[in-house]
């Protein structure tokens, strides 16, 4: 319940947040990676997995932020690169901090599943974004079915959290 009582008010928002600008990243990702997130976790998924949602959760906030700073007019040189090694930090660090990165046993390739999940995650997200821009720019400026902007970045997860999954296994 209190699961249910923590998610209802950022879905709440979610459906009525304005999405009429063009944004790199929308709310309605933003959310959906969340609740992939914490659905991993809460079904105990390997870390790998996890850390796919993660990360991805890392760069849809870092792209959010940004467009929504560049609306009120602040802007800066490199905001983007910022913005994710600012949410990387804000949300890897106290996982580091609880001892939920770093045990010697929870490796693949010799990093970390939970951090190496996340850099996973972080590519897949910026590679799915890259390829909605380049799809809707291809069809001048439209997309090539509804819900385009939130389909290709979702499947891509998927993929890549099927992916690790068998890896792991």
């Amino acid at each position: 319940m209190k699961k249910i009582l923590f998610g209802l008010p950022i879905l709440i928002v979610s459906f009525f947040t304005s999405t009429a600008h063009a944004y790199a990243m929308c709310p309605v990702c933003t959310v959906a990676v969340a609740a992939g997130v914490g659905l991993s976790r809460y079904l105990g998924v390997d870390d790998t997995v996890a850390g796919v949602w993660i990360g991805a959760l890392i760069i849809s906030s870092a792209m959010w932020t940004v467009n929504w700073l560049a609306k009120k007019k602040i802007t800066f040189p490199m905001s983007n690169l910022i913005m994710t090694v600012l949410y990387f930090l804000i949300i890897v660090g106290p996982m580091y901090w609880k001892d939920l990165i770093g045990h010697p046993l929870n490796k693949i390739v010799g990093i970390d599943k939970l951090l190496f999940g996340s850099l996973l995650g972080i590519a897949t997200f910026i590679f799915a974004v890259l390829l909605h821009n380049f799809l809707k720019k291809r069809h001048g400026g439209k997309s090539y079915f509804d819900f385009q902007r939130v389909v290709i970045p979702l499947s891509s997860l998927i993929i890549a959290s099927a992916a690790m999954y068998f890896v792991t296994r």
